[in-house]
């Protein structure tokens, strides 16, 4: 069982024992979409569902979604449920590595442009597929797609 695994599994029964609601309700909701990755992979031979990396992203993929529903509620004038996505952003980053910060990310993506000899944005996908497996959970894909973009075209 991944570190990750193990730890989600402890944090939902330390948030049973101490009736911590939201914890409980987002880290149930975070292993119910981990299972449902994991049932997918099977279909395609992976018995052991989906590894780390890929669950590192599914967990920042649920934090954007936090973050955009968040900020159609302020603007929707609900700041009670903006504030609940907020809370499960917290309780869901706590399973996250450290963020990268952005000169963090373009030094990653330089180094990486080196080490593969990308010369182009044809070469995009090399990067990204790197950038996914060495550094997922660790930075926002869609920032670093970006600025892999700017340094090929560039």
């Amino acid at each position: 069982m991944s570190s990750i695994r193990e730890n989600l599994s402890q944090t939902l029964k330390t948030a049973m024992k101490a009736k911590d609601e939201n914890t409980l309700t987002t880290v149930r909701m975070i292993i119910s979409k981990m299972k449902e990755r994991d049932i997918e992979a099977r279909v395609s031979g992976n018995m052991n569902g989906i590894a780390d990396p890929e669950l590192l992203t599914l967990m920042q993929g649920m934090i954007k979604q936090r973050q955009e529903s968040a900020k159609m509620y302020r603007d929707g004038g609900r700041p009670e449920l903006a504030d609940k996505e907020d809370a499960e952003i917290k309780i869901i980053e706590q399973f996250l590595p450290a963020q990268m910060n952005d000169d963090q990310i373009a030094d990653v993506i330089a180094g990486i442009i080196a080490k593969t000899g990308a010369a182009g944005v044809k070469d995009m996908g090399k990067i990204m597929a790197e950038l996914k497996a060495n550094y997922a959970g660790q930075l926002d894909m869609a920032k670093a797609g970006a600025v892999v973009k700017q340094k090929l075209a560039g």
